[in-house]
């Protein structure tokens, strides 16, 4: 099986490549750079087959796939940066990113017949109370922009591609980028206090255990839509004193309401609860506990 991987420079292409060559299949690493010498943290990862592509270029995505010849698309490239997204003059970028690139990448897999995963977000939902959302659930109501073009690509997916597998992930940390839980990290060091919004509930997601799972899907034929976190279920308040405890770090925390906190221009959900019952009912095996890839994942990294 040939996989080819967008987005390999953020943190979840960068695990996806390293699962797929761990399993034996060939994968092949795209992104918008013109080289990527796969560095994280300052160590070598596993050598692989690297293309250039910008997602956002149709032309492109059509030569690249097509030349390819990949069974199966695992389309981790996204515009994240949130708050950014929100300015005027990022809003068309993002839009381009989200959803057209998704979309020129959905009409390649459905004309070479490819298997395409598309990693989405719990921010497809309005974030309003307390129950989790269900995968099938379609009462989307995005709160930001960044939202608004991921549902974007989602619709495009389901639209065009027959053998898509659709999952919705949320505070997402890997070793290969920025993230949360090195954010924290740094300002613990800096500062040796921090406050963090204490309303917002949901569940990390460990790009190491996610990767795991995506290629246990492309094995398999049972399309459609799922979620995929981190089991258990916490605030970032909660998150932020886990991180600091594992890490054995003397770090004042406090908690906040999001409406005390100005520096995010975008609304976020404050219901991120994501039923991930769908996997189990399909005989994928669910994410472990958070709290334990938190530990697992502060042995990988450099801090």
């Amino acid at each position: 099986m040939k996989v080819l991987v967008t987005g390999v420079a953020g943190q979840l292409g960068h695990d996806v490549m390293n699962e797929l060559a761990k399993r034996g299949y060939e994968g092949i690493g795209s992104d918008i750079a013109e080289s990527y010498n796969g560095i994280q943290d300052g160590t070598p990862v596993v050598s692989m087959p690297y293309v250039q592509m910008d997602i956002t270029d149709k032309a492109s995505v059509e030569k690249v796939l097509t030349e390819a010849g990949a069974d199966v698309v695992i389309h981790c490239a996204a515009w994240t940066a949130v708050d950014l997204a929100e300015d005027e003059d990022k809003k068309d970028k993002v839009h381009a990113v989200n959803a057209e690139g998704t979309k020129n990448i959905a009409e390649v897999c459905k004309k070479l017949d490819s298997k395409m995963v598309y990693t989405s977000t719990d921010y497809v939902f309005n974030g309003q109370g307390e129950e989790p959302w269900q995968p099938d659930c379609k009462d989307y109501q995005p709160l930001n922009v960044y939202g608004q073009t991921k549902y974007e690509g989602e619709l495009a997916v389901e639209e065009l591609v027959e053998k898509f597998f659709t999952v919705r992930i949320a505070w997402v940390f890997g070793v290969n980028g920025k993230n949360f839980i090195k954010t924290m990290l740094r300002i613990g060091k800096e500062r040796g206090a921090a406050s963090v919004v204490d309303d917002q509930i949901g569940s990390p997601t460990y790009t190491y255990d996610l990767a795991r799972l995506l290629v246990d899907m492309i094995q398999t034929d049972k399309y459609g839509r799922y979620h995929a976190t981190n089991e258990g279920l916490c605030s970032w308040y909660e998150f932020a004193c886990e991180i600091f405890r594992a890490a054995g770090m003397d770090v004042k925390v406090t908690p906040v309401h999001s409406d005390e906190y100005p520096a995010a221009k975008a609304k976020r959900p404050m219901n991120s609860r994501m039923s991930k019952e769908k996997l189990t009912e399909n005989g994928f095996e669910r994410l472990p506990e958070w709290k334990d890839a938190v530990a697992r994942y502060l042995k990988e990294i450099t801090w």
